[in-house]
């Protein structure tokens, strides 16, 4: 836990004497004010790379203050985006978390407002960055952030939305980077019992012998390949006494993707243990809800299991019968993900949910679509679009929306069962995945995630590492505004 100590008062330079990594926010402005700490030394690193003052609005710029402290200096435009601002303070604080500090101090400079985003958006870059995420070298001597002095803003919940955030971010993203052979369906479970303990969640594993007798059949077609009967759908239930609606998380958890008899080329199964990043990410909103304390109920369904190929796994022209009782014509056994959310969306519906959320990196063709900086909506309901949209803008993790029109599901048109899981095409397969998962909500209020931007080489918004946990500050900007 990375401590936050606030002093809403101006800084000072006892205040910075014994700082050894510091960060200065500033309004935009054509000049630089002649009181602020090391002034001197950032006009001769603007003369040397011949920048005006302005220009730090998007280039911040470091030097050593005396007795030896590494400085960076920034300024905010109020005009630009969340995800802008995000961008601009990661790139200002990474000089400074490069050298993996015990503490650094934070100045903010500017009217209420504009030290009330500039601390905001600093706080959180710190608290995603700070902290230490799995490597398995045999030596590793990095250090996580301990402490932030913030000087000149005071936040009266002492950051609490943001904390919970962070944290929330940082399990999905720790969860996603583990090795496969570290995060197995089997260790997973055990992961999330011990959150349970720690967060008082209640908690019903639905085990592959429960999931065959009650006729999950999609769900338990990808799992039958593993040979460790370790696959299941596990349910975590939060609850809040002030709440007035219930949301449902889906996550998409398979843990290793093989693409199963439709086996992938090395080039495409590498990176495959990050394919359970919607399970990480609905965790990580749970978790950051909870923290948070968010008035709702929250319902978490996360589908766990691998995509393995044995003489047990299902084939290509299979026919099998999901939990709902549609019969689903096999056309690739790499389209795994919408197979093991169908069943786990039958589930969530039939608690009669004001809105389910599910989450998957689901489709090789929306990366082809948005590349890495987008992920893409879908949704059957229009005001759930409009709310999604603007959750992206307002949290910096930006979405897209698709349509789901449905004439496009001529394409899962099936001449032996209700319908296919896919077509052999592959054209605009985001589109007819998420037409297919409609088949399984039984019309209940409905957005559906596919995780383009859930790894973004150099990092993203706020977020230096290529795993950026995108989806956690989406979906709590979201509930948030849930009305």
């Amino acid at each position: 836990m990375i401590k936050i100590v606030q002093n809403p008062s101006p800084v000072s330079g006892n205040a910075l004497a014994k700082a050894s990594h510091v960060l200065f926010v500033m309004p935009k402005a054509k000049s630089l004010a002649v009181t602020l700490p090391g002034v001197d030394t950032l006009q001769a690193r603007l003369t040397r790379r011949h920048m005006k003052p302005d220009e730090l609005a998007k280039t911040p710029l470091s030097g050593d203050l005396e007795p030896g402290a590494l400085a960076v200096w920034v300024m905010l435009d109020a005009k630009q985006s969340t995800f802008e601002r995000h961008t601009l303070m990661r790139k200002a604080l990474m000089p400074l978390l490069d050298e993996q500090p015990k503490e650094i101090a934070i100045v903010v400079f500017g009217g209420a407002g504009e030290r009330r985003l500039a601390a905001e958006a600093a706080i959180y870059a710190a608290l995603v960055n700070g902290a230490v995420l799995p490597q398995r070298k045999k030596k590793d001597e990095r250090r996580s952030l301990q402490k932030i002095s913030l000087h000149g803003y005071k936040a009266e919940d002492d950051f609490a939305l943001l904390r919970g955030q962070a944290e929330g971010n940082e399990l999905a993203r720790e969860l996603t980077m583990l090795p496969a052979n570290e995060l197995t369906p089997g260790l997973y479970r055990e992961r999330i019992r011990k959150l349970v303990r720690e967060n008082d969640w209640k908690c019903a594993e639905y085990d592959m012998k429960k999931l065959r007798k009650i006729g999950a059949g999609a769900f338990v077609a990808v799992a039958q390949g593993s040979s460790e009967d370790d696959a299941a759908i596990v349910h975590l239930r939060y609850r809040h006494p002030d709440a007035k609606k219930t949301v449902a998380l889906v996550g998409k958890g398979i843990c290793f993707d093989t693409g199963g008899h439709n086996l992938k080329p090395a080039r495409y199964m590498h990176g495959m243990h990050e394919d359970m990043n919607g399970s990480a990410v609905s965790l990580g909103i749970l978790l950051a809800a909870t923290r948070a304390s968010l008035p709702l109920n929250i319902d978490c369904w996360l589908a766990l299991a691998q995509n393995h190929i044995s003489p047990k796994a299902y084939k290509q022209n299979d026919v099998v019968t999901a939990l709902n009782g549609t019969t689903i014509e096999i056309i690739h056994t790499d389209a795994e993900g919408r197979m093991v959310l169908a069943d786990t969306l039958t589930l969530a519906a039939r608690e009669k949910p004001d809105l389910i959320v599910d989450f998957a990196t689901l489709t090789g063709s929306m990366a082809t679509a948005l590349g890495a900086r987008y992920s893409g909506i879908f949704s059957n309901r229009e005001k759930f679009v409009e709310q999604a949209v603007a959750a992206g803008k307002a949290s910096g993790e930006r979405v897209c929306a698709f349509p789901l029109d449905a004439d496009y599901e001529e394409g899962l048109e099936s001449q032996i069962a209700d319908i296919k899981q896919c077509s052999m095409e592959g054209e605009a397969d985001h589109i007819l995945a998420a037409r297919f998962l409609m088949r399984f909500i039984e019309d209940a209020p409905w957005l559906h995630v596919d995780l383009s931007a859930s790894n973004c080489k150099g990092g993203l918004g706020a977020v230096a590492s290529d795993v950026n946990g995108f989806g956690v500050g989406w979906g709590m900007e979201l509930l948030r505004g849930l009305k």
